[in-house]
């Protein structure tokens, strides 16, 4: 174990071995299940990694539902308005976010089954790519700018005040735009997931973190040259699946010569996803409560708890 100002770390070893068998919160059967619905998973990583996560998440969640009720009755508040326990969870492009919050999400779903869990990015607050023309901002596509903060401070309020409903824009990657006259809704669940690369900063002119909403935090980490080599990846992936789909945005580089591909693929990591990360998404690690760092294959070798 290794401690600094901040963050007590742990290895998967040591981390496996916080896990208190006797609060055990999820049965085998529902492990193996997952784990054989999911390729990015695995037994070892559920049963060292998640299962002792998901007993320090429940400690947040069960204080935070036993203030809310002492708070509602010191204030002699309307029990029945409720407000979901908010996960952030956050880190560079091509981390593997997307997979700790699906997973968290399957994983609290077995944990409390008669909970509603719920799951969304903050791309569907990004601006639209007119707009972002607009503001000769396109090329940073990601960047604190490039989202519409105001909007999304506005929406995590209406969530934190226990708002019954509450439209939120979509996001296609597939268009890489926000869908024109299409949004989704949310009806008060138990736990959100809210998954992005800016949960955690500070909004333009703001006074408050995004993550001043959360009830508890997760930064995936992982060395910046691992990071490219899946950025370099899941691109060249997108471009192979576009090939045949002419509405879809990366089907016109399916086209491009492979020393074209790979040369435009450099440039957008140099220039928007490495700066991004480097400016304003690493210096946000330290709101988070958990940092889960990635080692080479995507293998969580390296657990980091906040002390305060």
């Amino acid at each position: 174990m290794i401690q600094d100002e901040i963050f007590i770390q742990f290895t998967r070893k040591q981390w496996s071995e916080l896990f208190h068998k006797q609060h055990d919160l999820i049965k085998v059967d529902d492990l193996d299940e997952l784990v054989s619905l999911n390729d990015r998973l695995t037994n070892a990583d559920v049963r060292e990694i998640y299962r002792p996560l998901l007993q320090f998440i429940d400690i947040f969640y069960e204080n935070k539902l036993a203030l809310r009720k002492e708070r509602q009755e010191f204030l002699k508040l309307d029990r029945k308005v409720s407000q979901p326990f908010v996960i952030g969870i956050s880190g560079s492009v091509a981390v593997g976010k997307s997979t700790v919050a699906r997973v968290l999400q399957e994983l609290l779903g077995k944990v409390y089954p008669n909970k509603e869990i719920a799951l969304l990015t903050t791309d569907g607050f990004l601006f639209p790519n007119k707009e972002l023309e607009k503001r000769g901002i396109l090329h940073r596509k990601g960047f604190p700018d490039s989202y519409d903060m105001p909007s999304f401070l506005s929406f995590m309020t209406k969530v934190k005040t226990g708002a019954e409903r509450i439209e939120y824009p979509i996001y296609s990657h597939h268009i890489y735009d926000i869908v024109p006259d299409e949004v989704g809704v949310l009806h008060k669940p138990d736990i959100l997931i809210m998954e992005g690369i800016n949960v955690f900063q500070l909004p333009e002119n703001q006074q408050l973190y995004v993550s001043n909403f959360f009830d508890f935090s997760i930064f995936v980490d992982a060395d910046t040259m691992d990071i490219k080599k899946w950025y370099m990846e899941r691109y060249y992936m997108l471009v192979e699946l576009a090939k045949d789909n002419p509405d879809n945005y990366f089907h016109k580089m399916s086209k491009w010569s492979d020393e074209k591909k790979e040369a435009y693929a450099n440039e957008v990591w140099y220039t928007i996803n490495l700066t991004n990360l480097v400016q304003h998404i690493a210096p946000t690690k330290e709101r988070a409560q958990v940092v889960l760092h990635k080692s080479e294959n995507h293998l969580i070798d390296l657990i980091s708890v906040r002390k305060y």
